[in-house]
C-alpha cells in the first residue's frame, strides 16, 4: 500500500504521540485485569479485526514458510516479550518512571547491534545524540523514580520482566530490519499477533487467575490499546522500520517518556518539574542529532 508523500514526514511524530499513550492505557486498564490476561484479550481483538480487514481488502498473505517464520519471530519479540515484560513489571509495582528509564536504553543497544547485524555505520554525531537522548530521559523520569518503593527482593523481581522487555524490543527492531523489513501490514500483523497470543495466553493460563472486571475504564483502555496502539502505532513502527535505519527508528523511543509525562500532566495533574522540562529539551536535541542524516 503506497503512502501519500505528504504523510511520510509526519510518521515519526505521529508514532511517538500514539506510542506514548501506551502507559496511559495501562494506567486505566491494569487495575481491572492481570497483565497477561489483559494482553491476551487485546491480541484476540487485534487478530479478529485485522483478519476481517485483510479478507475484506483481499490483502496478500505471506506464502514462503521462511517469511512467515521471520514475521512471527518479530511479533513474539516486539509484542509478546516487550509488551508482556512492561505490563508485568508495572503490574507488580515497578514505577513507570524506572520502567521508562530502563526501556529507554533501547536506542543505545540498537546502535551497538546495528553495525554488527545490519552493517549500519553509526556516526560520532549519532552517538552524541543517543547519549543526550538517554540523559534527557533520565532527567524526565528522575523525579518519579523513587515512587512506589519496594523491598530489594521485590525490586529485583520487578527488574527481570522490564529487562527482558528492553532486550526484546531491541532485538525485535534489529531482527525485523534484517530479515523481514517489508510485508503487507494487514496480513503481516495477523502473522505477528497469532504466535504472540499463543505464548501470552499460555503464560496467563499457568500464572494468573484470568479474572477480569469489565468496567467502563477497562473497556476504554482495551479499545484504545487495540485500535490506537496495536493497529495504529504498530503499523507506523513497521513502516518506519521499513523506510529508515535502525538507529533512526530506535532514537524515536527517547521521545516517549517526555511525551507520556506531558500527557500525564495534562490528564492526571501529575507534577512537571523544571528538571523534567529540561530533560525533554535535551531528549529532543539528542533525537535530532541521532536522526540527522
Amino acid at each position: 500500500m503506497p503512502l501519500p508523500p505528504r504523510f511520510v514526514p509526519v510518521m515519526p511524530f505521529l508514532f511517538v504521540l500514539l506510542w506514548s499513550t501506551g502507559f496511559i492505557g495501562a494506567k486505566f486498564g491494569l487495575p481491572y485485569a492481570e497483565p497477561l490476561t489483559f494482553l491476551s484479550i487485546r491480541y484476540v481483538l487485534v487478530i479478529t479485526l485485522m483478519t476481517a480487514l485483510a479478507l475484506a481488502m483481499r490483502a496478500p498473505w505471506p506464502r514462503e514458510p521462511r517469511q512467515i517464520l521471520h514475521i512471527g519471530v518479530t511479533g513474539l519479540l516486539v509484542h509478546g516479550f516487550y509488551l508482556g515484560g512492561v505490563f508485568v513489571a508495572i503490574h507488580h509495582g515497578l514505577p513507570a518512571g524506572i520502567a521508562a528509564l530502563i526501556v529507554g536504553m533501547q536506542p543505545l543497544l540498537t546502535a551497538l547491534g546495528a553495525g554488527w547485524l545490519l552493517g549500519e555505520r553509526v556516526t560520532a554525531r549519532q552517538w552524541i545524540g543517543l547519549a543526550l537522548g538517554f540523559i534527557g530521559v533520565a532527567l524526565v523520569v528522575s523525579n518519579k523514580a523513587g515512587t512506589g518503593a519496594a523491598t530489594m527482593s521485590d525490586f529485583g523481581m520487578m527488574l527481570v520482566p522490564v529487562t527482558v522487555a528492553l532486550f526484546a524490543i531491541t532485538l525485535g527492531t534489529l531482527y525485523q530490519k534484517r530479515f523481514c523489513p517489508t510485508f503487507d501490514l494487514r496480513t503481516g500483523s495477523v502473522v505477528q499477533f497469532v504466535p504472540t497470543l499463543a505464548l501470552t495466553a499460555l503464560l496467563a493460563w499457568g500464572l494468573e487467575t484470568r479474572q477480569v472486571t469489565w468496567s467502563g475504564e477497562f473497556l476504554f483502555a482495551l479499545g484504545w490499546l487495540v485500535i490506537v496502539l496495536s493497529l495504529g502505532a504498530i503499523s507506523l513502527l513497521n513502516l518506519l522500520i521499513r523506510s529508515g535505519s535502525a538507529v533512526n527508528v530506535a532514537s524515536l523511543f527517547y521521545l516517549t517518556p517526555p511525551t507520556t509525562a506531558l500527557m500525564a500532566w495534562a490528564l492526571f495533574g501529575e507534577t512537571l518539574t523544571a528538571l523534567a522540562v529540561t530533560g525533554m529539551a535535551v531528549a529532543v536535541a539528542g533525537v535530532w542529532l541521532a536522526r540527522k542524516r
